[in-house]
Formats: C-alpha cells, sequence, structure tokens
C-alpha cells in the first residue's frame, strides 16, 4: 500500500509502527456493591500514573531542563491533592459509584470551576486537571497509553499529529522517524522533525487508520512516500536507497569548514534557526556559519512568568558564547495568534494574526520590551549580536523599536554596564507592505531578514494551517518571488545584507532562484545545511541569475516548481 504525503525530513526509514491513538475515554455509570475493591482500583491508577509522571518529569529535566518539567510536576500535584482525590474516594463510597465515573464527576466540578475564574492563569490549570485524570482514567479502564518516554525499541511514531510534548517527552533515540495524518513543512511536527534530525512525512490524511502495530513502514522523509507491509523486493530497494543516503550523509560531512561559494566566487552565509540555547549543538555539528534566527518566543512560552533580565541574558549570552563569534540573530519577542502565555491575557481577537502581536506588542508593553533589549545588549558583549524585529509593518514602527533601542543603550551606559556598540539591527520582512516599501526601511536597517512562513500567507491571504486550502500556500507562487526579489534589489541599492529564515532557505528548488535574486544569507533547519552548501558550490551566480529571470516569465506555481524540479533532477 502505497501513501503519498509531504516530505517533512529526509531519511530513509524501514521500521516497525508504534501507532499512537486517542482512545476515546467512555464512562459509564455503575452501581458497586464492593466498594473497599472499587476505592483500592483508583487508588492504584493514581499510584500507576504517579510513577509515570516522576519518569516522564526526571526525562524532561534531565533532557530540557528543569523548567520544561514543571509542566509534569503540575500534573502530579493534582494527583496529590488530598481533596481531588479524597473527593473521589467519598463519591464511590457514599453514592456506590464506579471510580472512573466518580473521577469522572470530580473532574468536570474542578474543571468547572477553574475555568470560570477570570486570571488566565488559571483557567489554564483545567488543561491540566484534564490532562492528568484522562491519564487515570485510562489506567482505571485498561485503554492502552502510549508512554513516549518509555519507548525501548525502535519505532516509526504514527499519529494523527505530534505535539510539543510529544516531541518533548519522546525517547528520541528509538524513534525512526514520525508519521502524520496532519500538517504541512511549516507545521510543529514538522519543523522539529527536522531540528531533531528524525525523517518524517506529514500531511498523510488517514494513516493512523491505515497503520496497525507493529506493521512494517518503508518511507522516504523526502519524496513523502510511504507504504506499509511491502514485499521483501520493495524492501530490499529501500535497503539500498538507505544504504545510498547513508553514504551521502558521510559525502556531505566532508563539506564541513569549507565555504558556502559558487563556482565563479559568489559567497553566502548558511545560518541556522534555532528555539533555544541547546540546539546551538546541533548547529556546529552542521557546521552552520551562524544563527540566522533565534526564536525567544519559546523562552517565554515554557515559564510561568515573564522571564527576568537575568534569565534571558543568561539564554543570549550562551548562544553567543557558543557560536563562538559567528553571527547571532536574536529575534525580539514574537506572541500573539497561535503563540500564547498562559499568565499574559490576551483580548480575543477576530482574527489573532492580523492583531495585537510580536512587535506590536512590544511597543505596547514597553517594559517587556526593554527587559528583553537590556538582556541582549548585555549579551552583546559575548558574541556578534544581531538583534531583529518581527512583524514590521510601517516605517513608524521600526523608528520606535530603534528608539528604544537607544534608550536602553543609553540607560546601561549611564549605569557603567558593558554591551557592544557593533550590534546590528534589523527587521524582518514578512508582511506585504513592508516588502513593498523596503526602499524605503532599507535606509534605516542593517539588514533584512525575509520570513517567508508569513509572507505566503499574508500575500496570498492563506491560512497555512488550513488542510482545505493548503494548496494555495506556495512558496513558488509568483507574486512571493517577486517580492522577494523587490525586497533584495531595494536592500542592496542602500548598500545592505538581506536573509531568509524561512522554510523556503533550506529548499533545494528554491536556492537556486534565490541565488539569483542575490540573496546573502541563507538561514535554516540544521539538518538543511550542508546539502545547501553542495548545492551552492556545484553553480554559478551567473547561470542562477539567467534561471532566476526565466522562472518569473512563468505564470503559475505549478509551472514554477515544474521548472525547478527538471533543474534539480539534472544536478
Amino acid at each position: 500500500m502505497l501513501f503519498n504525503g509531504i516530505g517533512a525530513s529526509p531519511g530513509i526509514v524501514i521500521g516497525k509502527a508504534l501507532v499512537v491513538e486517542e482512545n476515546e475515554i467512555v464512562i459509564e455509570k455503575k452501581a458497586i456493591n464492593d466498594l473497599e475493591a472499587e476505592v483500592k482500583k483508583l487508588n492504584d491508577a493514581v499510584e500507576i500514573s504517579k510513577t509515570e509522571l516522576e519518569k516522564v518529569k526526571a526525562k524532561v529535566a534531565n533532557d530540557l531542563g528543569e523548567e520544561e518539567a514543571e509542566i509534569f510536576g503540575a500534573h502530579l500535584l493534582v494527583l496529590e491533592d488530598p481533596e481531588f482525590i479524597g473527593e473521589a474516594e467519598n463519591k464511590i463510597k457514599s453514592e456506590s459509584l464506579n471510580a472512573e465515573y466518580a473521577l469522572n464527576e470530580v473532574k468536570d466540578m474542578f474543571v468547572t470551576i477553574f475555568e470560570s475564574m477570570d486570571n488566565d492563569y488559571m483557567r489554564e490549570r483545567a488543561a491540566d486537571i484534564k490532562d492528568v485524570t484522562n491519564r487515570v482514567l485510562r489506567h482505571i479502564l485498561g485503554i492502552k497509553i502510549v508512554d513516549l518516554s518509555a519507548i525501548d525499541e525502535e519505532v516509526v511514531l504514527v499519529a494523527h499529529d505530534l505535539t510539543p510534548s510529544d516531541t518533548a517527552t519522546m525517547n528520541k533515540a528509538m524513534v525512526q522517524g514520525f508519521l502524520t495524518d496532519i500538517g504541512g513543512r511549516t507545521s510543529h511536527t514538522a519543523i522539529m522533525s527536522r531540528t531533531l534530525e528524525i525523517p518524517a512525512v506529514v500531511g498523510l490524511s488517514d494513516i493512523t487508520c491505515q497503520a496497525k502495530d507493529g506493521d512494517t513502514i518503508v518511507f522516504d522523509g523526502d519524496k513523502g512516500q510511504v507504504y506499509i507491509n511491502p514485499d521483501q523486493a520493495l524492501i530490499d530497494e529501500y535497503q539500498e536507497k538507505k544504504r545510498v543516503f547513508e553514504e551521502d550523509k558521510k559525502a556531505l560531512a566532508l563539506l564541513k569548514g569549507q565555504e558556502s561559494r559558487t563556482i565563479d566566487g559568489k559567497r553566502v552565509e548558511l545560518a541556522g534557526n534555532i528555539g533555544t540555547p541547546d540546539d546551538v549543538e546541533g548547529l556546529i555539528k552542521n557546521d552552520a556559519e551562524g544563527v540566522g534566527l533565534y526564536r525567544t518566543e519559546f523562552l517565554y512560552m515554557n515559564n510561568d512568568e515573564f522571564p527576568s533580565e537575568e534569565i534571558q541574558y543568561e539564554a543570549y549570552k550562551k548562544v553567543l558564547e557558543g557560536m563562538d563569534g559567528k553571527p547571532v540573530v536574536i529575534r525580539t519577542l514574537d506572541i500573539g495568534g497561535d503563540k500564547k502565555l498562559s499568565y499574559f491575557e490576551m483580548d480575543e481577537e477576530m482574527n489573532p494574526f492580523l492583531g495585537y502581536r510580536a512587535i506590536r506588542l512590544c511597543l505596547d508593553k514597553t517594559d517587556i520590551f526593554r527587559t528583553q533589549l537590556r538582556a541582549l545588549y548585555r549579551a552583546s558583549v559575548y558574541g556578534k549580536l544581531r538583534i531583529m524585529f518581527p512583524m514590521i509593518s510601517s516605517l513608524e514602527e521600526l523608528l520606535a523599536a530603534k528608539e528604544m533601542c537607544q534608550k536602553v543603550k543609553d540607560e546601561l551606559k549611564a549605569e557603567a554596564i558593558a554591551y557592544s556598540e557593533d550590534v546590528e539591527l534589523g527587521m524582518m520582512i514578512e508582511i506585504p507592505s513592508a516588502a513593498v516599501i523596503s526602499d524605503i526601511l532599507a535606509k534605516h536597517v542593517d539588514f533584512f531578514s525575509i520570513g517567508t512562513n508569513d509572507l505566503i500567507q499574508y500575500t496570498c491571504a492563506v491560512d497555512r494551517m488550513n488542510q482545505k486550502i493548503s494548496y494555495l500556500y506556495n512558496q513558488f507562487n509568483p507574486a512571493v518571488l517577486r517580492l522577494i526579489k523587490l525586497v533584495i534589489k531595494n536592500a542592496h541599492q542602500e548598500g545592505k545584507w538581506v536573509g531568509m529564515c524561512g522554510e523556503a532557505a533550506g529548499d533545494q528548488k528554491m536556492i537556486p532562484i534565490l541565488l539569483g535574486f542575490g540573496l546573502d544569507e541563507f538561514s535554516m533547519s540544521p539538518i538543511s545545511i550542508l546539502r545547501a552548501r553542495r548545492l551552492i558550490n556545484s553553480v554559478t551566480e551567473a547561470d542562477m541569475k539567467k534561471l532566476s529571470d526565466e522562472v518569473l516569465v512563468l505564470g503559475t506555481a505549478k509551472e514554477i516548481e515544474a521548472y525547478m524540479d527538471k533543474f534539480i533532477e539534472s544536478k
């Protein structure tokens, strides 16, 4: 059986399926005679759940840090709350109820109380109560729980989708690959699979219905082709493909230490995108020439309160020191849209992606912005820092952000706190209005970085997570390509450099076009860096300029992508 999805992370996988199911919990009310046995059933399930959560908490603390592990600490507190479990025991005894029904009743009562609170943080705790109660209920009812942290054999994870919690807790050493029903190249699962260097195919529609635990899975994470229980001939074919892929990885490793330069001498910078200081290890392993995007929002999202200046300073310092003098682009806080903070209440908006977020929020909540800028400038003495503002749509916003930077520098100088005078200031081009006035904006920045994920979304008016219209979300759309070319041209006329930190920067079919446009810096998932270097080193800038001109004559994204498919096949 062949299934076609979206290749999210390269690699050839031959493995055994582990289907991560969201089994529905059906609760029925039953009259019970042996009440003590029912109370024991409840307490046994609670103790099993506690043991599991302790293991998960310890693993996450070891792998990702104490702060990330605290969500599981909160789950343990729920199970240790005498009012919560005690109330369920009382219901069993006083109303002769079955354990699962009694516990579910108590859960619903507590969830209602928390969800009705005015405080956003307390409302979020309702989700913790639901999660931990469902874990206990599954044990009472004997429903299979797949503990991703306890995987002890090599498997291919098959899921409807994988949450950040799933990828944070799973035993990565035993996960050969991901297959999911939903998602695109810019979904969380896709980005995480590339960061973790685990092959993946997403957007397979109903792979969770088609695959069963133990099925033989064979797939190509580049082409997006997946087979379930293939014959031996096809397995042998993929064994050979896997051997070729591994040989290719060894060949790519030989490119470490080399420059990213076209045959006729055009030098570009290949950098990586990261979300935490720990991701620097992956950049060094893949010979990145810098950090093109450090998404600082994860520092905020993994906290129970706004991170202090000191916490931020230590994180930024760790990245700058880890990159050992190579340039590091750190994006200022970009929350809003689909990125919320449990401890910061934001009004409900009709369209949050076009609303109160990113630089708009920072320029309104200047105390939050000021704290981050102080931490950034203090850390700047430890490396080559570049500060980047997200979601700038007008000159007024850019000038206001730069003014805040100047105020912070004046403060630090007055306090005799050291900072570097060589910090470059730049902005993301992810809104069409910014691209259109990029000739004006370029006079006021040191660099641009094009965020294609949102630029495509806003230019084409397509929600990139909406499966029904995903065919319209395409980086080869001629309007998107023309905007990118315009931005690079306008920046270069002012003597400024241009990078790209969206997913398109690491796409083999996009790189030749971007080279032809004159892009100076490509920032991508670490796993894509050496492949990009090999491609860049194999072409001439002159030929890529001709190619990009030919591409822009074509009228549809489909024609352009087909043109680039032929070009890549010829390499």
